[in-house]
């Protein structure tokens, strides 16, 4: 494995970074105080091409590698977790499900119109009561000729008002024994009768994002809608969290990064006993504890990427990834806060909405306790990954740039 970053991977890189800073840096304080996605981020990222940075050209995208998508999530959420939020959704969950699930039919209709950024994307996996325990949701899909007939409730759902499409799964074989193969998936466009939508206010974190709920109330569906085989949709949800992962833990990287160079500027200015506080010793091991943590993410990013680029099942490197950078990220942002003081309990720094936006990853995409005992599990010798009906297509420059 080659650990140097091509050409191309520091032309997306620096892109997004001067994206961020120079048209969400000027917004993000004010779209988080007022709990609203500024309307610009969407179209904006639609037209930088970030929101098909990995898609093949061929169906709209910028045809770039896995690693690529890694390191776009790190820049993004170096600003702020709304917008990784967004390539979480959109991307991870949605996008390259239909290129790795979908029928060239399905590609046309809606990953291409996703990848040029002419259309958003959703997942629709949590219930109201239900979170971990996936094969437990009670949404159904009845099937009723050539539809689906399509009743439930999805919860904490990004980007809910936003999107048009919603990758949903329901239940559609209530018979089958195991209930992990009662399960099917379907792409639903939110402008169908029967949709309805709101958001969720009072967050603790992610304000700048958009989190909500979506219904469907007897909404029909085209058979042609339905993303793999029936029963195929817990491993089509599975599969979407090994890419969603991948984004969350790559973007608590980029938040690890930014709560280091938030803590080292001001160690660098605030004096305390007649010195620098970054003469300090206790500081010094806050700050070098960040750096370690940073490099470990960035390493284990660079990995899943690969992975992914080769073609490989990567589930297990990418649970490990998720876990501990989200917990290295919130543990980033205490330290942050504690190396600013009192200020850092303001919203005047960053460090205060980094903190805030680090606790929501712990939780959402599999619980660090769900990562923990998958990890347990590999290595006890009581959990094994066998193959998928397909793993994501391998990265070829040949057929990505064409």
């Amino acid at each position: 494995m080659d650990f140097g970053l091509t050409p191309e991977h520091v032309q997306a890189q620096q892109m997004v970074r001067d994206f961020v800073q120079k048209e969400i840096a000027p917004i993000i304080k004010e779209a988080d105080r007022t709990q609203q996605m500024h309307p610009s981020i969407l179209p904006r990222m639609g037209e930088l091409g970030i929101l098909g940075i990995c898609i093949p050209q061929k169906y709209g995208g910028q045809g770039f590698d896995y690693i690529t998508l890694g390191l776009v999530c790190e820049e993004l959420e170096a600003m702020d977790t709304s917008l990784r939020v967004v390539m979480s959704v959109h991307m991870g969950l949605n996008s390259l499900a239909i290129l790795q699930w979908g029928t060239e039919e399905q590609k046309q209709k809606f990953l291409a119109p996703q990848a040029k950024g002419e259309k958003y994307a959703m997942f629709g996996l949590t219930e109201p009561g239900v979170g971990s325990d996936v094969a437990a949701m009670s949404s159904s899909a009845r099937r009723d000729g050539d539809e689906y007939i399509i009743n439930g409730e999805k919860m904490w759902i990004s980007l809910a008002t936003k999107a048009h499409h919603i990758l949903w799964v329901a239940r559609t074989n209530p018979e089958r024994p195991d209930p992990h193969d009662q399960l099917s998936a379907f792409i639903i466009e939110t402008d169908r009768p029967g949709v309805t939508r709101g958001d969720i206010h009072g967050k603790l974190g992610v304000r700048a994002g958009s989190t909500g709920w979506v219904n469907c109330q007897d909404v029909r569906v085209p058979a042609a809608n339905r993303l793999g085989e029936e029963g195929e949709g817990f491993k089509i949800a599975m599969s979407c969290l090994d890419n969603g992962r991948y984004t969350v833990g790559s973007g608590a990287v980029g938040l690890i990064r930014a709560c280091l160079e938030a803590s080292t500027s001001y160690a660098n200015t605030r004096r305390a006993f007649g010195r620098e506080i970054g003469k300090h010793q206790l500081v010094q091991e806050k700050i070098a504890k960040m750096v370690r943590d940073y490099e470990y993410g960035r390493l284990m990013t660079l990995k899943v990427g690969w992975m992914k680029n080769m073609g490989l099942r990567n589930t297990k490197e990418t649970s490990l990834l998720k876990w501990f950078a989200t917990d290295a990220s919130f543990q980033a942002a205490h330290e942050a806060i504690q190396i600013h003081g009192a200020y850092g309990y303001s919203d005047e720094y960053d460090v205060e909405r980094y903190l805030r936006n680090s606790r929501g990853a712990i939780i959402y995409e599999g619980t660090s306790e769900i990562h923990m005992l998958m990890q347990a599990g590999y290595a006890l010798g009581y959990r094994a990954d066998g193959p998928l009906r397909c793993e994501l297509p391998p990265y070829d420059p040949a057929v990505w740039e064409s």
